[in-house]
């Protein structure tokens, strides 16, 4: 449901009433993560996606049956041998979804105000909703942020409302979605839990170095892929909000002074593009030892020897070597920036997702892998 926090929100601002549905779990080939969400509204304008279009027109109905009965839902598709016209997904994967109402009357509608409205603003929230369990907690929902108390909670269980909202905010911390399933020893009422917890956190940053042509492209890609993306330059007269419109914010300043006064984390990408020793080599000793996820440089075969001679000339460890990708990109024969930029997306994205760069023709590996975002836990609630 977070997934399309900003027009879920512009609805709530509207006043409308609407049903969406969310992936809770995925098995085999699967297009979809859980947190993917579709919504469909009382005029029946649709937004958003749970499986890519396999199985889009039954949800689509599950989620106008949920509008008139009131009721939360949960369904599960997957591929029919017996039918291949039959509803479920045609690639082999089994997709469980959460069908929740969001009616002016609804318990949590005021939880799922708060949480749409925190995601839209790039705030950083969880909620945990309840995708199976006993039928009055159906429907209920909590909301974490990285402080302060829970909004809402799952109807007179102080005990299990204290215990998710821990579980939720440690899932918050570490930016999963995913499941919490209560074990023998949490049951409530004789009946197993289980929640969906969304965690929506900021867009990772990607920080571009270099006002380059390439690096024009690289910005464009880089927004399309959901970054939040800074361009860094030494130089004012290449480093423009002219040459650069995309970009979320452009930076005049020396690239490794800059690195060292702002904020990064583990889901950062830094792609230097200077291929300029004087520039590089500060900057790449800086980069290769901060915990972010990917350092990427630009350069020729002659020019990527040369750098890194000059890098263990001041002290880059092998190890620290080791996590520098150079020169940047998978090797798909580019050669306009547009191309470059593509090729470095696909390095990013492989480095993110555990791919292998390889051509899926004739590879026996998942088209689909697990994603490292999402999670199953089990826990134990004494209530």
């Amino acid at each position: 449901m977070l997934d399309i926090a900003e027009e879920l929100n512009r609805w709530v601002e509207q006043g409308r009433e609407f049903a969406v549905a969310t992936v809770v779990a995925v098995g085999g080939s699967a297009p979809r993560q859980p947190g993917a969400a579709l919504a469909v509204d009382r005029d029946g304008t649709a937004i958003g996606s749970v499986s890519g279009g396999c199985v889009e027109g039954a949800v689509y109905e599950l989620c106008q049956q949920a509008m008139e009965d009131g009721d939360t839902v949960l369904e599960r598709f997957g591929y029919s041998d017996d039918d291949a016209f039959a509803v479920g997904l045609t690639c082999g994967g089994v997709i469980d979804i959460l069908v929740t109402p969001v009616l002016a009357d609804s318990p949590a509608r005021a939880v799922f105000e708060e949480a749409l409205a925190t995601a839209a603003h790039s705030e950083p929230a969880a909620v945990a909703r309840v995708a199976a369990g006993p039928a009055e907690m159906l429907g209920r929902a909590l909301l974490v942020r990285p402080e302060g108390p829970h909004q809402g909670g799952f109807g007179g269980h102080p005990e299990l409302d204290r215990t998710i909202a821990e579980e939720a905010r440690a899932m918050l911390e570490a930016g999963r979605t995913g499941v919490l399933e209560m074990g023998a020893d949490g049951r409530l009422c004789g009946e197993p839990l289980k929640l969906l917890v969304e965690s929506s956190v900021p867009a990772p940053r990607m920080i571009v170095f270099g006002a380059i042509d390439f690096a024009s492209a690289l910005v464009r890609i880089g927004k399309f892929l959901g970054y939040h993306v800074t361009l860094c330059d030494a130089r004012p007269v290449f480093a423009t909000r002219q040459r650069f419109p995309e970009a979320d914010e452009i930076v005049v300043d020396w690239p490794h002074r800059y690195l060292a006064a702002t904020e990064v984390d583990a889901r950062t990408v830094l792609c230097v593009l200077t291929h300029d020793a004087k520039f590089d080599v500060p900057l790449l000793e800086l980069a290769l030892r901060l915990p972010v996820a990917y350092v990427g440089a630009m350069g020729s075969r002659r020019t990527h020897e040369d750098r890194n001679a000059r890098l263990r000339a001041v002290g880059i460890t092998e190890l620290e070597l080791a996590r520098l990708r150079s020169p940047i990109g998978l090797d798909l024969g580019a050669r306009s920036p547009e191309e470059t930029a593509l090729s470095i997306a696909a390095e990013i994205v492989a480095n993110r997702r555990g791919g292998s760069g390889r051509a899926l023709t004739g590879a026996r590996v998942p088209i689909h892998k697990d994603s490292s975002e999402t999670s199953v836990t089990r826990i134990g609630v004494v209530a």
